[in-house]
């Protein structure tokens, strides 16, 4: 694994209220139902197939990968990573499996499944209790020649046990990330996401990238220019969808032993072209 993978899903080490945002108007939540009409389905994954995740699609991340995190990801293991009635599951144990005391999944589509604008969603229910940390997110393909952050990132939710009622939205870039202290990103409060499956969501165009809880917009990150530093979403990306215990922000607040098995549940994902 390479060593700049690291520092990738460092996304919300810095809290986004205050950061400086495009404007007031990019992290007012407004209504914006998906109107179908303007977009033609390209691919999905409806995990309807199977007993794992589709490895024509996807490939497994394997071992301690970032931000100090106390999950073990697993490769291609049933108990954590595992299809019930179209339904893929990705489920955090503590069960000390090969000396690793927690282990957990994470996959992605890079080299198999890239993305360059569009809309990318999945219907999701995320688990809580202190210590979880879901993610849906991307990479640009380019992270093995340019690394992170200059390869870009969008972070599609990301969601801590310890804060449960949030979900949150940030993009990471060269100018913009965590490390410098001036991320781009947003928040709001959804009340009991756990409770049920929601769907998040990115629109990605040229000149923007619009993010989504159900039919609620509630972040805009808008291009400021063509320097690569601000806007390096012009190349393609690859989809990660993983359970994190801990962490750099996950644990934060500690780890409460009473969330194992905790489980991270995606009914599809969806990737549109606009019309």
């Amino acid at each position: 694994m390479l060593t700049t993978l690291l520092l990738c899903a460092m996304a919300s080490l810095v809290p986004v209220g205050g950061q400086d945002l495009a404007g007031s108007s990019d992290q007012k939540p407004v209504r914006k139902p998906f109107d179908a009409s303007k977009w033609r389905l390209v691919w999905r994954d409806e995990f309807d197939k199977g007993d794992g995740p589709n490895q024509e699609f996807w490939t497994y991340e394997e071992g301690y990968v970032r931000n100090r995190e106390v999950q073990y990801y697993t490769k291609d293991r049933r108990e954590n990573a595992c299809i019930e009635k179209g339904i893929l599951i990705l489920e955090a144990r503590k069960d000390d499996w090969q000396g690793r005391p927690v282990t957990s999944a994470s996959i992605h589509t890079s080299r198999k499944r890239p993305f360059l604008y569009g809309r990318i969603e999945a219907r999701a229910k995320v688990p809580t209790g202190r210590g979880t940390w879901p993610a849906i997110w991307t990479l640009g393909e380019n992270i093995r020649e340019v690394g992170w952050p200059k390869c870009g990132e969008i972070d599609i939710l990301e969601n801590v046990g310890f804060d449960p009622s949030k979900v949150h939205a940030n993009v990471h870039t060269d100018a913009y990330n965590h490390t410098k202290g001036n991320g781009k990103g947003n928040n709001i409060d959804v009340g009991k996401p756990w409770e049920g499956f929601h769907i998040y969501a990115v629109e990605w165009f040229p000149d923007r990238i619009e993010f989504f809880f159900d039919d609620l917009r509630y972040f805009v990150y808008r291009k400021e220019s063509d320097d690569p530093a601000v806007w390096p979403f012009a190349q393609p990306h690859s989809l990660k969808l993983n359970l994190a215990i801990g962490g750099a922000w996950g644990g934060s607040k500690g780890v409460d032993d009473a969330i194992y098995p905790s489980r991270f549940e995606v009914d599809y994902v969806r990737y549109y072209e606009a019309r």
